[in-house]
């Protein structure tokens, strides 16, 4: 899978732009803070995903006072070409196609074009809360196979009408409450116990991964362990859910299911969230997103395009210069505001001035 060309029309701070990117390889970007090297990135994980990676709303990827914004995209994928094409409107509205077929659903887009990206706010994957790496495991989850985007949606549906019948409930389990709370269990434990099974089962593939790309980083060994903590799991969903009714209808939110679960990541046996260093946070981030990508390389067959915004400005430079040397095989584009570390020899350098961009 690659990405070949790129084109931009009042996409962020682009009136028009054209960008070709480098086959295979790594493709630079360079530029200073502010002239829109992210802004690239975030249109090619747009194209993947119809949404941003940064979680901007579509009111920000619109140009200011233009009508629309317009990205497309060309490339392989399966040795067939691929152009991806989409809209965005500042009132939300999004239309896209695939090689000039309009797609009725953006689900329908999911597995055309794959993307790994690493930013700067990775570091959350560490050091935020559990709803982060949450998200992390059902995208890495989505990238391998697009299912799983409905059972995720099945799963944030059903959790939504049970929070809506608990607030109506008033701390009150009443005979009409327990009732449609039986439908809802039925439903969240039926859909819950899938999406956690998923996830523990990309754990288990994952882990060594991880700790494989983190040594690499580190330039040292290193024990790094992900575990997928689900304490009802045990007992399972729909007896946790029972023994939790009690509580949940008094407190009006649902206490346990999968959108309480968590990823435990573990270096050198302590929890790296509140014992490990800063650098070290810092690349067990970028070890989280390289042994993802490893992950969908192998299901797919095909590696995704790697997409990695100023992340020599996370490493120092040892762990820098290790990246660049363990960089995976396919197609790279990586964004930096300062000077590339020695010995970096890329197949094609851009340069970001002003909204525009040009060859070095």
């Amino acid at each position: 899978m690659r990405l070949d060309h790129l084109w931009l029309t009042d996409f962020r701070n682009y009136a028009e732009a054209s960008v070709a990117l480098a086959p295979t390889g790594l493709t630079v970007i360079r530029g200073a803070n502010g002239e829109g090297k992210t802004n690239l990135l975030e249109a090619v994980g747009w194209l993947a995903t119809l949404a941003s990676f940064r979680g901007a709303p579509a009111e920000a990827l619109v140009r200011v006072g233009a009508e629309a914004a317009v990205v497309r995209g060309q490339g392989w994928r399966g040795g067939r070409e691929l152009l991806v094409e989409g809209s965005i409107s500042p009132r939300g509205r999004t239309r896209a196609q695939i090689n000039r077929q309009p797609l009725r659903r953006t689900r329908d887009l999911l597995g055309a074009l794959r993307v790994s990206v690493f930013s700067p706010d990775d570091l959350a994957l560490i050091k935020g809360g559990p709803a982060e790496r949450r998200a992390y495991l059902d995208d890495l989850l989505v990238s391998c196979h697009p299912k799983w985007d409905a059972v995720r949606g099945d799963v944030d549906r059903v959790l939504r009408q049970r929070a809506t019948l608990l607030k109506q409930a008033g701390g009150r389990l009443t005979p009409e409450v327990a009732l449609t709370l039986d439908v809802f269990d039925a439903q969240l434990a039926d859909l819950g116990t899938t999406l956690a099974r998923g996830r523990a089962e990309l754990v288990t593939g994952l882990g060594p991964r991880v700790a494989t790309s983190y040594a690499q980083l580190a330039g040292r060994p290193a024990t790094v362990e992900l575990a997928y903590v689900a304490p009802w799991r045990d007992a399972g969903l729909a007896a946790a859910l029972a023994a939790a009714r009690s509580d949940d209808v008094r407190r009006g939110v649902s206490t346990v299911g999968p959108h309480r679960d968590d990823l435990a990541v573990t270096l050198e046996g302590l929890p790296s969230r509140t014992h490990a260093s800063q650098g070290e946070q810092r690349s067990l981030a970028l070890a989280l997103r390289l042994g993802g990508h490893d992950v969908v390389r192998a299901v797919a067959d095909d590696p995704p395009v790697l997409l990695l915004d100023d992340v020599f400005s996370e490493l120092d430079p040892e762990r820098s210069a290790a990246l660049l040397t363990h960089l995976p095989s396919g197609q790279a584009v990586l964004t930096s505001a300062g000077p590339l570390p020695e010995g970096v020899a890329p197949s094609l350098c851009l340069i970001v001035r002003a909204g525009s961009v040009t060859e070095e």
